[in-house]
């Protein structure tokens, strides 16, 4: 047996082998692929609303999807991006002015991210176009901040941090009537222009020089010596 025919019958037998590793690779290039897909289109759906659970569980799985050497561009732009995120800024009289200005930065860090997070998956987005092309209904971004106040209102009545304004309504006018006339007199009375009418019952009633009883109804009386 010459060595191309040995070398013949060793491909043969390994074949099989071959193929089924090549297929193995094919569909582990797949399910990598899927993954990094599946965090660019949530980040992508949730660009409009970055607060959201689901925005914030993708970007922390760029680190696990987008590992290797020829992602290092998405790496970059990530870490860039996150240290931004936790740079906020507090306290100061321009706090409002350096918001502004982090709040437009975010914006702007945040498609160059998923710039680069397209290009690698073979998309033709750039970030002028993911920045500008997003949907964000008007009502969501009132409904988000009204939600942060009353959590934050919430927390500051439960902490005796703010007080709370209670009022009785009246179930109807003529209880409305007697609230006020009840109000009124309250009020004359602490201010002197009005008297409390007192009036004994006959069983209380003594003649007149005649002190008063003052034996309560439990006073037992004292024998005779």
């Amino acid at each position: 047996m010459t060595v191309s025919d040995g070398l013949m019958i060793a491909a043969v037998l390994l074949a099989p082998f071959a193929a089924v590793f090549a297929q193995r690779q094919v569909e582990l290039w797949r399910e990598r692929r899927g993954r990094r897909l599946g965090v660019f289109k949530t980040l992508m759906a949730t660009r409009g609303t970055p607060l959201s659970p689901e925005h914030v569980q993708a970007l922390n799985m760029i680190d696990l999807e987008f590992a290797k050497p020829p992602e290092q561009s998405v790496l970059t732009a990530w870490k860039e991006y996150r240290d931004h995120l936790n740079s906020y800024p507090r306290g100061g009289e321009d706090q409002k002015e350096r918001a502004v200005v982090w709040s437009q930065q975010t914006q702007q860090l945040l498609a160059t991210l998923l710039g680069h997070m397209g290009k690698c998956l073979r998309f033709g987005f750039d970030p002028v176009q993911i920045k500008k092309d997003v949907y964000s209904p008007e009502a969501h971004a009132v409904a988000e901040v009204e939600l942060q106040l009353l959590r934050r209102f919430l927390l500051e009545w439960l902490g005796g941090d703010r007080k709370v304004l209670v009022s009785v309504c009246p179930q109807d006018e003529e209880a409305a009537k007697q609230g006020e006339q009840f109000l009124e007199a309250i009020l004359k009375l602490l201010h002197g222009q009005s008297r409390i009418r007192v009036q004994l019952s006959p069983e209380h009633a003594t003649e007149p020089g005649t002190p008063p009883d003052t034996a309560g109804p439990g006073t037992r009386e004292r024998a005779p010596a």
